[in-house]
């Protein structure tokens, strides 16, 4: 029994360097760049062509090479050059409006058509003119339309 705890703490203290790498991912240059804006250009820096994005990159790629993560990196962005450099808004306080007020126009729009459909449903029911049947045809207009018929049958 002893054996089997032995080896099953182990095989934990193996598994564990896997674990604390696992919860603190290795940042990526890709990841960072496209959500990371340039100072200067104020377009992402994925797409921004300067001497400053540049500068910029270098920038990241050495932040990445002392091992911060891409939280960090975008922390450290964010302290040197201010909010305006990451591309997406923080997701808390004023800047939740950006995320919050498109979901809320979107809702009241489709609560606006839930809203009026069966009125306009009703609407086009009551301007739809009723469909008239067709008269009875007489033997002889019967018998006419037959022989027309016939001269277009193959």
């Amino acid at each position: 029994m002893r054996r089997m705890v032995a080896l099953l703490v182990a095989l934990l203290a193996l598994g564990a360097p896997s674990w604390a790498t696992a919860a603190q991912p290795r940042a990526s240059f890709n990841d960072i760049e496209d959500e990371v804006m340039c100072d200067t250009c104020n377009v992402p820096l994925n797409i921004a062509e300067s001497p400053r994005a540049d500068q910029e990159r270098r920038e990241i790629r050495a932040l990445i090479a002392r091992g911060l993560t891409k939280d960090q990196v975008k922390g450290e962005l964010k302290a040197r050059y201010g909010p305006a450099v990451l591309a997406l808004p923080d997701d808390k306080g004023f800047s939740l409006a950006v995320y919050l007020v498109p979901i809320a126009v979107v809702a009241g729009l489709l609560l606006t058509v839930l809203l009026l459909l069966p009125r306009w449903r009703a609407r086009r029911r009551d301007a739809a003119p009723a469909v008239a049947e067709a008269p009875e045809l007489s033997p002889a207009d019967a018998r006419r339309l037959d022989q027309d018929l016939a001269r277009y049958d193959l």
